[in-house]
């Protein structure tokens, strides 16, 4: 347990170090631009960060009040699968002044013969990096809930419970919100902590949608990384230790909050009668609102036309504005991404080699180690999604620079590893610590060995959450930006820092190609895990009886 322990330990204790150097703060508090790009990458980031809340628990009450969550949730793999920086530029071409919403209404509603000069992307205020955030994060959030809710002991628990509520006369939205949502949001905890410091601290996402003048704090900390000048790398460093103090400290405020309002509720599960009254009538409005099945579909369209605007952009040869589609196609992109399959090539390694080795740590992790010691310690593998990228980028590369591994694949494929491990165990943590200790009392009273349990028992039931959590790994692999550039010193290149870097460019069939690249891969994992873990279907025996 200790080969994931003390790197960790010691990629935040370097990163931390590197983060209070004196001379940088000095140099940050005198920076023109760092108060503008703190404020922006607030706002991104707690706006994001509320409304992927707000959406995920209306869809959730939604989906369960009419009992079509699991038809829902049977496209969010596709959700998950796509990468954010895929999802950002595919974004962009929707939405930009040459995009296809524009070109749709082009020139019969508009009469633009040109594309307008509005900050549609890019924009001074960061709308659209909060639109792409939320839209990136809810699949994420829907996702973990759904895992607590398939859990055999809280769902049974929980349906009671409703059902007691919808007997004694109460409302299903009023029985989920007073019963299921008071003890279903507590878990969702640390999950929204992640979202919360990455919607903060997100930098490829911002390069790609999010405001340029000034940038969010991220990007700006990144881009003085990136200065030759050793004061401006540390004024960098003290940028993304500014970043982790204020995810900490809205994190903090966020959790007061939240306990301030759930002491009250201690006391009684529903409102009174009184109240009940009152409000009917401010719950009449709500009822003309559209359903959550609307709010899915909607979902449903902003990726299915993101990437259909990146698939046609990656054949998109000359494509004037207005023309809906191009006027001329071509290959060309498929065919420079075909002669540079070596990038191809190393993020499949990166991403098979790193999610199968977060895999077996994590089932190691659940086997080996003592649940209280797994509660306690589990916190510390969470360090990777709450502190800043930027700011943990900045202790992998000090502890590589001191293990000899920059610019190595061992290295690189490490740092990957570190990334994906977190979100592995998150995503085996509803299913694989509470298995059912009744089937290895069987197992050992038929005299069967721990290890002929675990292959033939165990294993198989779990199949399904296994496999879902190897694509996870495999989908945050190929999605690492930053890792990939620090930790590779700019010797290994993958599909997303290439599809970045293309995006600043003007390439736009180039981009595409990367983009839509980007995004198949983790689908065709997803699909896979989806396949290995269908549940086995036996053979029925036929009642009648033979003549």
């Amino acid at each position: 347990m200790l080969t994931a322990w003390l790197p960790t330990a010691w990629t935040a204790l370097l990163a931390l170090g590197q983060a209070t150097q004196p001379a940088g703060w000095e140099a940050l508090l005198t920076a023109p631009q760092w108060l503008g790009a703190l404020s922006l990458s607030l706002w991104t980031g707690l706006a994001s960060t509320a409304l992927t809340w707000w959406a995920s628990a209306w869809l959730l009450a939604q989906g369960l009040v009419h009992r079509r969550l699991s038809r829902w949730l049977k496209g969010m793999p596709v959700m998950l699968a796509t990468p954010h920086a895929a999802l950002a530029i595919g974004l962009v071409f929707l939405l930009a002044p040459s995009g296809w919403l524009l070109r749709l209404v082009s020139p019969g509603l508009t009469g633009f013969e040109l594309p307008p000069p509005w900050p549609t992307t890019q924009d001074p205020w960061g709308l659209g990096l909060i639109l792409a955030l939320a839209a990136k994060e809810i699949p994420f959030m829907m996702w973990i809930a759904a895992s607590q809710l398939q859990r055999e002991d809280l769902r049974r628990r929980w349906q009671a419970e409703y059902a007691v509520a919808l007997t004694l006369g109460h409302k299903p939205r009023d029985a989920f919100r007073h019963v299921i949502w008071p003890q279903l949001g507590p878990r969702l905890a640390w999950p929204l902590g992640a979202v919360l410091a990455y919607s903060l601290t997100v930098v490829d996402m911002a390069l790609v949608i999010g405001p340029a003048t000034p940038p969010t704090l991220a990007v700006l900390a990144w881009q003085w990384l990136q200065d030759a000048d050793g004061l401006t790398q540390q004024q960098g460093a003290a940028a993304a230790g500014l970043l982790a103090l204020v995810s900490g400290g809205v994190a903090c405020c966020a959790w007061g909050l939240a306990s301030w309002r759930a002491a009250p509720r201690k006391r009684r599960s529903f409102p009174s009668q009184t109240r009940m009254d009152e409000l009917d009538g401010r719950r009449r409005w709500r009822l003309s609102w559209p359903t959550g099945s609307v709010g899915i579909w909607m979902l449903r369209c902003l990726y299915a036309s993101s990437l259909l605007a990146l698939l046609v952009g990656s054949f998109a040869g000359l494509w004037p504005f207005p023309a809906l589609l191009p006027t001329q196609w071509t290959t060309g992109a498929w065919h420079s991404v075909w002669q540079s399959r070596e990038t191809l090539s190393t993020t499949l390694a990166l991403g098979l080699a790193s999610a199968s080795l977060a895999l077996v740590w994590s089932v190691a992790w659940f086997e080996l180690l003592p649940r209280a010691w797994e509660v306690r310690l589990r916190p510390l593998l969470y360090l990777t999604l709450l502190l800043p990228g930027v700011l943990w980028v900045l202790g992998m590369h000090a502890l590589s620079l001191y293990a000899g591994l920059d610019g190595h694949w061992l290295g690189l494929l490490w740092a990957h590893l570190l990334m994906a491990l977190p979100y592995v165990v998150l995503a085996l943590s509803p299913s694989y610590p509470v298995f059912d200790a009744r089937y290895a009392q069987v197992s050992v009273s038929l005299g069967r060995s721990r290890w002929s349990f675990l292959r033939d028992v165990k294993w198989p039931l779990l199949k399904r959450a296994l496999a879902s959590a190897f694509a996870v790994g495999f989908a945050v692999s190929v999605a690492q930006y930053l890792p990939t550039l620090y930790i590779g010193a700019g010797r290994f290149s993958t599909v997303t820092t290439e599809a970045v870097a293309l995006a600043a460019g003007a390439q736009r069939s180039l981009t595409s190609a990367y983009a839509w690249l980007q995004w198949c891969l983790p689908v065709a994992v997803f699909g896979s895990a989806a396949w290995l873990g269908r549940p086995r279907k036996f053979p029925q025996l036929s009642t009648r009886s033979s003549t």
